[in-house]
């Protein structure tokens, strides 16, 4: 073959662009794509944020009135260490009055996968509304001394404070991987 015949070839393929459009077609849909499925993700990743809400609203109306979740909750309040007081205050006083007039028993904190039968009914409550991935270990019970709430020698009424704890979403699409490589610190 000579040079013209070559040279003639290679011009010949520069104008020929009956493959252009196919090319052009793949670079569109994998965006057009990657924004679609993009679109479904973020769609679930609303859907699972909300259910997440409703699901800690329903966990926490139940934890406030069942038997605590977590062990060592005591029952009652009971007198705390008055300084300087020189009257007897009486069982059926508010806590309130004194800032030592009843016992802080610290804050309680554990996990639905604890297995007392509190968190195994709260769990079983709530774990329709969450994602496949969560577990027992993900629903986080906190009891708190409040001295405004209760008084002394009654029923003791803590804060019940219920959280979703280390729960991560998992994205179909690329979408997680994508946002590492731009420098997000925690792509889930």
């Amino acid at each position: 073959m000579s040079g013209f015949a070559i040279k003639t070839r290679v011009q010949g393929l520069a104008r020929d662009d009956s493959g252009a459009t196919l090319v052009e077609f793949a670079l569109v849909m994998g965006i057009l794509l990657l924004l679609i499925f993009g679109l479904i993700d973020f769609g679930r990743l609303g859907l699972s944020y909300v259910m997440a809400q409703k699901a800690t609203e329903r966990a926490i109306r139940s934890a406030v009135v069942m038997a605590p979740a977590c062990p060592d909750v005591p029952a009652t309040n009971v007198r705390g260490t008055l300084v300087g007081v020189t009257v007897d205050v009486k069982f059926g006083a508010a806590c309130l009055i004194d800032a030592a007039l009843c016992a802080d028993p610290g804050t309680k904190v554990c996990t639905a996968a604890n297995g007392s039968a509190t968190s195994n009914a709260i769990w079983a409550k709530v774990s329709p509304l969450l994602p496949s991935n969560a577990t027992p270990a993900n629903l986080r019970f906190t009891y708190s001394f409040d001295r405004n709430i209760g008084f002394l020698g009654g029923p003791y009424t803590p804060l019940v404070t219920v959280d979703l704890v280390d729960l991560q979403f998992q994205f179909v699409t690329p979408l997680g991987n994508l946002a590492a490589l731009a420098g997000a610190s925690n792509s889930s």
